[in-house]
């Protein structure tokens, strides 16, 4: 068996995440780029990696000649685009977290630079590789729906992962960040393309910030959740209660992943996450920060087969993935929080229940997307080392493909109007 090295570029919770399955004879870690020394130090200690391959950053790193097979680049989404067009120069493959990159320009350059240099790129659509979505795929595959007509997708954010990530956290700010439907929902863009099997040709969008707002903050709301808050015990997204007063048995949506991120650390004390509450956004009352990326969006996407698909994306509810495929022979509609397909034959006029992974999938933040995050590391190794070229790759081209309808669909909630992907990609090259 050939073992693949790997460099990380980033060890926060994506590239923990990709790294910690890379632990047996198909990879080795040999280096590792990250400025936060308790990031950096657990990743060293996991993988042995000695002290002269621990890096501060990506430019560091790069100033030494070509060192690995692969980079895994899994830094905050403003800054993918720096470090992979400096390893895809270096003739790295890469592992690219999503979104690919911030804008659509750095998009293409990826892509059309990963061509030049002839290196080949994942990018991180991991819900393509869970058993969920794969056994949907081998449905329309199978021509079991015959023509897909239509499609209808959801990706229900959970009211805490939106408080967390997108009000409080990293994503709280297009400038600083990337839009929402770009850094939360590129994963679901992609799935909605990948089912349909046809390039997208217009593209339609509403939506807004219209609950996490300082109008509906209570009057008497302090500034920071800790300073003593009136309605401390009735609100659901006190910080007190969400990060520090809290278990791994009674938090609902990932104890250490929530503290973790909230403090840029591996396994924080309550010490460190009582001075991110008082001197932090995670601190905030959640209608008093800095954000401004929607809570709730809706996307029409017309494709160049005729087919149709709407998307909605909203954070008022528990969490969770639904679906429903629409053919010329059949219908599916698939829960993945419940990790059920159920397929309408209409030839038969049966209805079949399909549990796709026969096995219990761990649905939360924590746990690696229902399965896709190991997916993708396995589908990456036989990329790099058997040639595979099935219809799982998530490959860079096409990924730019899509992260462009994603941007055609901002800008169409942007101008309130119509947007023909094709010309919108044509005008920014």
């Amino acid at each position: 068996m050939k073992t693949l090295s790997v460099v990380l570029i980033g060890a926060g919770a994506r590239g923990q995440c990709y790294t910690n399955i890379m632990t047996d004879d198909r990879f080795k870690v040999v280096a590792v780029a990250e400025p936060i020394k308790n990031r950096r130090e657990y990743i060293k200690n996991k993988h042995n990696i000695p002290d002269d391959m621990c890096f501060n950053g990506w430019e560091e790193l790069f100033e030494n000649p070509k060192m690995a097979d692969i980079a895994i680049i899994s830094t905050q989404d403003r800054m993918h685009y720096e470090p992979a067009m400096k390893a895809i120069s270096l003739g790295y493959n890469l592992l690219l977290e999503k979104p690919a990159a911030p804008t659509p320009k750095e998009c293409i350059d990826i892509a059309n630079l990963a061509k030049e240099k002839g290196v080949k790129i994942l990018v991180c659509h991991v819900l393509r590789y869970t058993p969920f979505f794969s056994k949907i795929k081998e449905l329309i595959m199978e021509d079991k729906l015959g023509k897909v007509i239509s499609l209808h997708h959801s990706e229900c954010v959970g009211y805490l992962h939106q408080s967390h990530s997108y009000v409080r956290g990293n994503w709280h700010s297009t400038e600083k960040s990337s839009n929402m439907l770009l850094a939360k929902s590129c994963h679901d863009i992609d799935i909605i393309q990948w089912l349909i099997d046809s390039k997208c040709t217009k593209a339609h969008s509403f939506g807004s910030l219209s609950y996490f707002t300082r109008e509906n903050a209570p009057k008497d709301a302090p500034d920071y959740c800790i300073d003593g808050c009136p309605h401390a015990d009735t609100c659901y997204y006190n910080a007190v209660k969400l990060y520090l007063d809290c278990t791994p048995e009674n938090h609902p949506n990932g104890y250490d992943w929530f503290r973790d991120t909230a403090t840029n650390l591996v396994k924080p004390s309550d010490e460190e996450v009582e001075k991110v509450l008082r001197t932090t956004q995670y601190g905030k009352c959640v209608y008093k920060c800095e954000n401004d990326v929607v809570d709730h969006q809706v996307v029409n996407l017309e494709f160049e087969n005729g087919a149709t698909a709407s998307f909605n994306m909203c954070a008022f509810n528990r969490g969770g993935r639904y679906i429903r495929v629409m053919g010329t022979k059949g219908e599916i509609y698939g829960d993945m929080d419940n990790d059920t397909i159920t397929f309408f034959d209409f030839a038969t006029r049966q209805e079949t229940v399909i549990n796709p992974a026969q096995c219990a999938v761990d649905g939360s933040l924590a746990g690696g997307h229902g399965g896709g995050d190991g997916g993708i590391v396995e589908t990456l190794y036989k990329y790099l080392t058997e040639g595979y070229d099935g219809a799982w790759l998530s490959e860079i081209a096409i990924s730019a493909e899509n992260h462009l309808t994603a941007f055609a669909a901002e800008t169409s909630r942007l101008e309130n109007r119509v947007v023909d992907v094709e010309e919108y990609k044509a005008s920014i090259l």
